[in-house]
C-alpha cells in the first residue's frame, strides 16, 4: 500500500504460473516474505483442508453445492476444475484491493489466467515458469516422495498441455536455479509496479509541478 509521502498507485494483479514440480510455490513464498506490498490471493476451493492449513489464510474451504452457488451468483473473478476439486477467485475483496493500491499474487494455472486477463486486462501481469527440462521436472515430482506412480504420470501429462501455453503470458522465466528465477521475477514485479497508467497519482503530482 502507498504511504503519505508516495505518489497513490493501482494495484496489480500478479499471477505466477507453472507445471508442477516448476517451483511456482517456492516463487511466490519468497516473494511474499520479501515484498509486504505484495499478499496472496486467497482462493475458494472444494478440496480437503491439509494439515497446517487454516481456513481463510492459505484456502477459504466450501463443500461444492456451496461453489456452485457462488458460481452461479457471479462472485468470482475466475473459477476452474482442477484434479477432482473446484477453485475459484472471490471478486469483491479484489476489486477494491486493486483501488486502494494493494497488489496480489495468484497461483493459478492458463485457464483462470486467461479469465483473469478477460474480465481485467489492464490490472493483470501474467508470468509463467518453466522447468529446465521435462527430465528434471519428472526428477522434481518423483523426489517429493508424495505421489504415486500413476498421479506422477497425470502431472506429467498435465505439465505438457499447460506447458503448451507459454505464449499467452506476458513474461517466461526458466527456473533452473531458484535464486535466480527469483531475482528475476521480483524485478518483473518492480517495473510493472512503475508503469505510467499504474501512477494514478501522477496526474496530480504534475500539474502540481507545472503550476510551480
Amino acid at each position: 500500500m502507498h504511504t503519505p509521502d508516495t505518489l497513490h498507485r493501482r494495484g496489480l494483479m500478479f499471477i505466477l504460473s507453472s507445471p508442477s514440480g516448476t517451483g511456482k510455490t517456492t516463487i511466490s513464498r519468497l516473494l511474499l516474505d520479501a515484498d509486504d506490498e505484495l499478499c496472496l490471493s486467497v482462493s475458494v476451493t472444494t478440496r480437503p483442508m491439509r494439515p497446517g492449513e487454516v481456513d481463510g489464510k492459505d484456502y477459504i474451504f466450501v463443500d461444492q453445492p456451496t461453489f456452485d452457488h457462488m458460481v452461479e451468483e457471479e462472485h468470482f473473478l475466475e473459477w476452474a476444475h482442477v484434479f477432482g476439486h473446484s477453485y475459484g477467485t472471490p471478486k469483491a475483496q479484489v476489486k477494491a484491493g486493486l483501488r486502494e493500491g494493494q497488489d496480489f499474487l495468484f497461483d493459478i494455472d492458463w485457464q483462470g489466467t486467461q479469465q483473469l486477463y478477460q474480465k481485467l486486462e489492464t490490472d493483470v501481469v501474467r508470468v509463467f515458469l518453466l522447468p529446465p527440462s521435462i527430465d528434471e521436472l519428472r526428477r522434481r515430482l518423483t523426489g517429493r516422495g508424495t505421489d504415486s506412480a500413476e498421479v506422477i504420470t497425470a502431472r506429467m501429462e498435465r505439465a505438457r498441455a499447460e506447458i503448451s501455453h507459454w505464449d499467452g503470458y506476458d513474461y517466461v522465466v526458466v527456473n533452473d536455479d531458484i535464486d535466480e528465477c527469483f531475482a528475476k521475477v521480483k524485478e518483473v514485479l518492480h517495473a510493472e509496479r512503475m508503469k505510467r497508467a499504474r501512477q494514478t497519482g501522477l496526474i496530480g503530482f504534475v500539474r502540481g509541478l507545472m503550476k510551480d
